[in-house]
């Protein structure tokens, strides 16, 4: 197998978004098309609050073994970007705005008692899959990013057309979040066409995006069953009232 030119390799990853990226999810297409309970769009925020508060630790992880102190410091900011510089910053202090507005109590929403099983197991398969691997696998599972502004589009626009429950302000985090996102994709985008050079290595690229959708898709798949249908939730999940499900 001969190795691809890095444009090549970079069409190869963008197909993998337009194939597997979750905004194509079942999930996601009644969470933006108005479709959602408030239960459910509070069982999607309380879940996926635990990915936003690991994603620092992913970061920390890849950042403590890298010998690159280039690429330490363009990582650092994504730190920044989520732990803020001080309490009450930055993007985790925003995901818990949008948890408040959805009248979730913040510190059963920060103890993580409510997650459901595969939230927690995905997650976790993803700081593992970024402390573990090379670190050209661990930059390139960050490519999701390369997708992210679009889904970030229809999420505000569908939810605050269509739920009367959110606001502009409790989705600050999407507003404030493609630009972050967009500089982020071109760092990791550029380092991985410079730096995937043979046919191996552009594999293990490709397979490194490709677990990373499975994460995002998984955690949608677990939120479908417990709260869409066949309505199966976990014991010790979040479970609103009976009159909240519909």
């Amino acid at each position: 197998m001969r190795a691809m030119s890095p444009d090549e390799l970079e069409m190869r990853l963008r197909q993998i978004g337009a194939n597997r990226y979750h905004r194509l999810h079942p999930f996601h297409k009644l969470l933006h098309g108005g479709k959602c309970t408030k239960a459910q769009v509070q069982a999607w925020a309380l879940n996926r609050y635990y990915y936003q508060a690991m994603i620092p630790v992913k970061d920390a992880g890849l950042i403590a073994r890298c010998p690159d102190s280039d690429i330490r410091r363009e990582w650092r900011r994504r730190l920044i970007d989520h732990d803020g510089e001080r309490k009450g910053e930055g993007g985790i202090a925003r995901w818990l705005m949008l948890t408040d507005g959805l009248q979730l109590d913040r510190d059963y929403v920060v103890s993580l008692h409510g997650l459901l099983p595969a939230t927690r197991f995905a997650v976790d398969a993803y700081v593992h899959f970024v402390r573990d691997k090379t670190l050209l696998e661990a930059i390139a599972s960050s490519l999701t990013e390369l997708f992210s502004p679009e889904i970030i589009s229809e999420r505000l626009e569908g939810m605050l057309n269509n739920y009367d429950f959110v606001s502009s302000q409790t989705l600050a985090y999407f507003s404030q979040r493609p630009p972050q996102a967009e500089r982020d994709a071109r760092f990791a985008l550029d380092y991985v066409k410079a730096n995937a050079l043979t046919a191996g290595a552009q594999d293990s690229v490709l397979r490194a995006l490709e677990f990373k959708c499975d994460v995002l898709w998984a955690m949608l798949d677990a939120l479908y069953h417990a709260y869409v249908a066949p309505g199966h939730i976990p014991p010790g999940a979040f479970a609103p009232p009976q009159g909240d499900r519909q």
